[in-house]
């Protein structure tokens, strides 16, 4: 488990607080939000996640400016793992001070630490993991999702896949939460536009880089798709294999369901042409998205940003908008207070644009489907993507009525 600790707009909060008369450092730890990220720092999901998402933390903080109140980062890396993810959140929570936590990559991660922020009355910002249960089953009054989820990952990428004639699936599952719900959302979609899944295969998450005989198990399918519902690493290994093993060439159609600008980088342009994909943010999409990347690029380097990294960026600053808005002690008083004001909040950034957040939690935006250039399309660095459809929030994310969130009962 890594912990570290950064402060922003302060040298240290600690080393101030420890100087100062004791009334006073107690007014100024009232007056000071704290943020933790919990994120992939080493695993899969490091590339779509990890130091790029402290960064775009970092990022908002700096650009929000000090409005009356300080600001501290925190940062933990939770390994994928919702026991070490349970352990780290309870120690920001009842010893750190922690107000907010942010990214919480991994849905099984998500799903255990909205629990916890709701019994804790604390606030979750989860820009990372994917599972829909999160506006549904498992919302909160303490939580709100931002940038996907599966639900909008299988109905853009899903559909637009049984259009162009795949009606055939086989599917390659991380199996946990995630997988799990990326896989049964999928197949509503895919059986909804008339096509039938054949089978799926399991695959050990996290740990797994050899898909080899999964891959195998798919073709003897017969399928004409071989779906992924799988992320980050396991994404683009599987990917690669396939390519390796000649499977498009004969005629197998592989449907990324969850694929990033990272991922594209990391197979090239070459392995990747072609695929189909559904994003929320990239960097090219409007001056706004290439404003905000040009930005975000000065701290990290010339880099592909991903949706979930520019969703860090767009969900704090959000947060302390709705901070600034209630008053540091009000906010830390009460997660679900905030919670309430950021959804009656318009939401607003370069890199999402304008925006709402319903009552279910949904952070509500546009998606798109794009399909990955050929080598010779790209003019220059992450050039990567040709835009196929923009598809409006309200058709993009499951209907409010269908999610089953206790809070949208009457």
């Amino acid at each position: 488990m890594t912990i570290q600790r950064r402060t922003l707009f302060q040298a240290s909060v600690a080393a101030t607080a420890a100087s100062l008369p004791w009334h006073a450092a107690r007014a100024q730890a009232a007056n000071t939000i704290k943020i933790g990220v919990l994120t992939d720092m080493s695993g899969p999901y490091r590339d779509i996640n990890g130091p790029i998402s402290v960064a775009c933390t970092r990022l908002a903080v700096q650009e929000f400016a000090a409005r009356g109140f300080g600001v501290e980062v925190l940062v933990a890396d939770h390994q994928n793992r919702p026991d070490v993810a349970m352990n780290i959140t309870r120690q920001w929570y009842d010893r750190d001070g922690v107000d907010a936590v942010v990214n919480v990559a991994a849905s099984s991660v998500a799903l255990a630490v909205a629990e916890l922020t709701r019994e804790k009355d604390k606030v979750a910002l989860a820009t990372s993991p994917a599972t829909s249960d999160l506006t549904g089953r498992a919302c909160t009054a303490n939580s709100l999702h931002w940038v996907y989820d599966t639900y909008m990952a299988a109905k853009s990428t899903g559909q637009a896949t049984v259009k162009s004639g795949g009606d055939s699936w086989f599917f390659i599952t991380a199996d946990y939460a995630f997988g799990h719900s990326l896989e049964r959302d999928t197949t509503s979609f895919v059986q909804a536009a008339g096509g039938q899944v054949l089978g799926a295969i399991r695959t050990p998450f996290p740990g797994t880089t050899d898909f080899s005989s999964f891959l195998l198990q798919a073709q003897a399918s017969r399928a004409k798709v071989i779906g992924l519902a799988n992320a980050g690493t396991d994404t683009v290994n599987c990917i690669k294999q396939a390519a390796e093993f000649g499977l498009t060439r004969r005629g197998v159609k592989i449907a990324s369901l969850l694929m990033f600008l990272p991922d594209v980088h990391a197979l090239g342009l070459q392995t990747a042409q072609g695929l189909v994909c559904t994003e929320t943010f990239y960097w090219d999409l409007n001056d706004r998205t290439r404003a905000f990347s040009r930005r975000a690029q000065a701290m990290v380097g010339q880099v592909p940003l991903s949706m979930i990294q520019a969703g860090e960026y767009s969900a704090v600053l959000h947060y302390l908008k709705a901070v600034a808005d209630m008053g540091a002690p009000a906010a830390k008083a009460s997660g679900a207070a905030t919670v309430a004001r950021m959804k009656a909040m318009p939401t607003d950034d370069d890199a999402f644009g304008t925006g709402t957040i319903r009552a279910d939690g949904r952070k509500m935006h546009p998606a798109y489907l794009f399909e990955v250039k050929k080598p010779e399309e790209s003019r220059g660095p992450f050039d990567y993507y040709k835009l196929l459809q923009t598809t409006p929030p309200e058709e993009a994310f499951r209907p409010l009525s269908d999610g089953a969130c206790p809070l949208t009962r009457a």
